[in-house]
């Protein structure tokens, strides 16, 4: 085997290792790096994280292990970079023309990411591994907040085809500037702070509680399980579960109000 897959003398095999969350160019380092993400994902799904080791990465990436050492320094940092690797894809979240159907679509991604054989493997191995390797966890929490944030566009193409109510914004109140010349000036009426809908919020709730059968609970899941989440996080966000300064209560009542027995 060659000390690596990318020739010692390259400027580019002794970058340091990737910063998570940042992006890198093609190339041979980028081959490399893939081809060392692969190797990852396979020994943590054939001997999870615990039995994990840099010779195996080295044994089936074709990279040399002392390049691996030097570059990811150990297990944890191989495991850390292919997550960055892996949020660095061109995955878009569905356009189906309705807030309803697109987080259908979502819900039923992730039960298919899961559950079908011959992709749910490799996602549970990395999951398993961030509850051992705190280097994993962080890497996995930026994986995912970066999955959400692509995810925000679905909340507002909502608010612009007014499925979800734009969110009120309010302008400071002045002293009633009409009193007479003798009465005291009252003071200014209280404001409530500006609100918006929580678009991270509203998305995970879709996932959670899929997540929580599939590693907590450990119950089977399917899309009527995916379809219940959606309908309770739809509920929720009509009743301004996910609107920053506002009571829900209060977002209920105007709800069910204003159109009593709606539409889904």
């Amino acid at each position: 085997m060659s000390d690596e897959t990318v020739p010692e003398n390259r400027r580019e095999t002794d970058d340091p290792p990737p910063t998570p969350g940042t992006r890198r160019p093609g190339g041979r380092t980028a081959r490399t790096r893939a081809a060392v993400r692969d190797a990852v994902l396979a020994g943590l799904t054939e001997h999870g994280y615990p039995g994990l080791t840099v010779e195996y990465v080295a044994e089936h990436s074709g990279v040399h292990k002392t390049t691996l050492y030097r570059r990811w320094k150990d297990v944890e940092g191989l495991v850390a970079d292919a997550l960055d690797l892996a949020g660095e894809d061109s995955w878009v979240p569905p356009d189906t023309g309705s807030l309803a159907g697109d987080l259908h679509a979502l819900a039923r991604e992730v039960v298919a990411s899961f559950t079908d054989p011959a992709v749910a493997a490799s996602g549970s191995a990395m999951i398993a591994a961030a509850f051992q390797s705190e280097r994993a966890a962080v890497a996995l929490r930026d994986y995912y907040a970066e999955r959400f944030a692509r995810c925000e566009v679905l909340v507002e193409r909502a608010v612009r085809r007014g499925e979800l109510p734009a969110a009120p914004r309010t302008v400071p109140a002045t002293p009633d500037t009409a009193q007479s010349d003798t009465a005291p000036p009252g003071p200014a009426s209280p404001t409530a702070p500006d609100s918006a809908i929580d678009a991270g919020a509203l998305v995970r709730s879709v996932s959670a509680p899929l997540f929580f059968r599939l590693f907590i609970t450990r119950e089977p899941v399917d899309d009527s399980v995916a379809d219940q989440a959606v309908a309770a996080t739809l509920a929720a966000a009509r009743a301004g579960a996910f609107t920053t300064g506002t009571t829900i209560g209060t977002s209920l009542g105007t709800s069910l109000g204003a159109s009593p027995g709606g539409a889904p």
